[in-house]
């Protein structure tokens, strides 16, 4: 008995020196529910006793109205050690006050005071919520030196322009960003994403989009990735718009994933010559399951619109968006040129001729094809053999243009008026400007993205916003 009394005495003794802020109650959430009640226990370690491990259970499985009882006991227990409860009202507790008697008390043995966790806090920006979140992920940072270790690397990521709200994220999704040393990873693979072209204020964004690339090697992961790329005929500079925009390119793996899908891509009839301008409009398709993802959408075109495996791999090369486009999606618009009286086969010569018709929104639609017949007369045909016709803005390029050939008395194609810049239209219609019908602009292998006849167009041009939306590939 006196034993007993001895040892409740030391007990008491501990929690009487137990701090009086709640913040590190962020930590005691439990490893893991039992399946059965089970009473608490502890694990015991003969050899070092001070480092006794706290219970694995969470106590037992109760009721709703035994929870809210034993939640006040907690409760009432926590406030008689000087913790004000106040902040734990979204947070589930142990159901019993013996377990966290248990947490609290082993927080104290391994040497973790209010100050080290309010410092860290303070320091790296973890809110205190997703602090216990934090510390599972990254464990060691309960014995890292916040001023010699953590403090630099909080620095260094504040100094690539990671905005200060955004440091506690960015170390919550990595947080081995902490075990980091500034001189060598992190380094290396900023300083040769800025040499192939990015810009160093994207150097921010796109940590905080994804911080993994600071943990990235150059010689083994980044720099085999961009060679391979730039073999493909993808200039740096494009490949350095691409990363800004979409940081996690970087993690593709090259071997088991970029390959095999550029080897899939030609294996479907995508031509090598035009796979550096597929991977430039639709950059995620060199990491999707792209096999399964292009055998579907082929079989239904096939089935659904009448195009053959050959038709399918122009398609894809003027649009690649299309193997993540869903199906139903793709219909709508096809459903709508089936209820104008076009036929199926034209139909699919208008989807391969311009494959950003099946993006596109069906009221939309009917208005523009509403104009071109009631207002401008004219056969259906003229949109057959020229479907982008349905991606213009009807008030802010077709209409106006229309009502100036109009006043002039020019009967022209629908291409000749409407596939051009705004310059270029009043250049025609004052006859200043003469030249044949051409294709839309084309990519040409290792080089920039270039339009027919760009040669003879003054540099001091600008497309309004209706050229920029036509020329641009439709996002998904």
């Amino acid at each position: 008995m006196a034993a007993v009394l001895r040892k409740t005495q030391q007990i008491r003794s501990i929690f009487r020196k137990a701090p009086k802020n709640p913040n590190f109650l962020s930590f005691l959430k439990p490893l893991q529910n039992p399946q059965t009640p089970q009473e608490p226990f502890s694990t015991k370690s003969s050899n070092f006793p001070e480092y006794e491990m706290p219970s694995v259970t969470w106590g037992v499985i109760q009721g709703r109205k035994e929870k809210l009882v034993s939640r006040v006991i907690i409760c009432d227990y926590l406030k008689s050690i000087g913790i004000v409860p106040d902040e734990l009202e979204e947070l589930e507790l142990p159901s019993t006050v013996d377990v966290m008697r248990e947490r609290v008390e082993f927080l104290q043995k391994i040497g973790l005071t209010i100050d080290d966790i309010n410092e860290l806090l303070r320091k790296i920006g973890i809110p205190r919520a997703r602090m216990g979140e934090f510390v599972k992920n990254y464990p060691q940072c309960l014995h890292t030196s916040v001023v010699v270790e953590l403090v630099p690397v909080v620095r260094f990521l504040r100094g690539l322009d990671v905005e200060k709200q955004d440091i506690g994220y960015v170390l919550m999704k990595y947080p081995e960003l902490l075990g980091f040393k500034l001189e060598g990873t992190m380094s290396t693979s900023v300083a040769y994403l800025i040499s192939i072209g990015v810009n160093p204020r994207d150097i921010g964004p796109m940590v905080t989009q994804y911080p993994y690339i600071l943990g990235m090697r150059v010689g083994t992961m980044i720099k085999p990735l961009v060679d391979y790329l730039v073999s493909l005929g993808l200039p740096k500079k494009i490949l350095a718009r691409m990363f800004e925009k979409r940081a996690y390119i970087l993690g593709y793996d090259l071997k088991e994933t970029v390959k095999p899908n550029v080897d899939c891509l030609i294996s479907f009839g995508i031509r090598k010559e035009v796979i550096a301008s597929v991977i430039a409009q639709y950059p995620q398709i060199i990491g999707l399951p792209l096999k399964a993802k292009l055998s579907s959408q082929q079989y239904f075109f096939n089935l659904k619109l009448k195009i053959d495996p050959d038709g399918f791999a122009r398609v894809i090369e003027r649009m690649p968006q299309i193997v993540s486009l869903n199906q139903n999606v793709i219909m709508k618009p096809v459903d709508f040129l089936l209820g104008r009286g076009i036929s199926s086969d034209d139909v699919a010569k208008m989807v391969v001729k311009c494959p950003q018709l099946v993006a596109l929104q069906v009221g939309l639609m009917k208005n523009s094809y509403y104009f071109f017949k009631s207002e401008m007369g004219r056969p259906v045909k003229e949109i057959v053999e020229f479907p982008d016709y349905f991606t213009y803005s009807l008030e802010s390029r077709i209409k106006p243009r229309y009502q100036r050939l109009q006043s002039k008395g020019i009967r022209c194609s629908l291409a000749w008026f409407l596939n051009c810049s705004d310059h270029r239209f009043e250049e025609r219609l004052q006859g200043a400007y003469i030249e044949a019908e051409s294709s839309g602009p084309s990519f040409s292998m290792g080089g920039k993205l270039q339009l027919p006849g760009a040669d003879i167009v003054s540099e001091e041009e600008n497309e309004s916003d209706d050229e920029i939306l036509y020329r641009r590939t439709v996002s998904l």
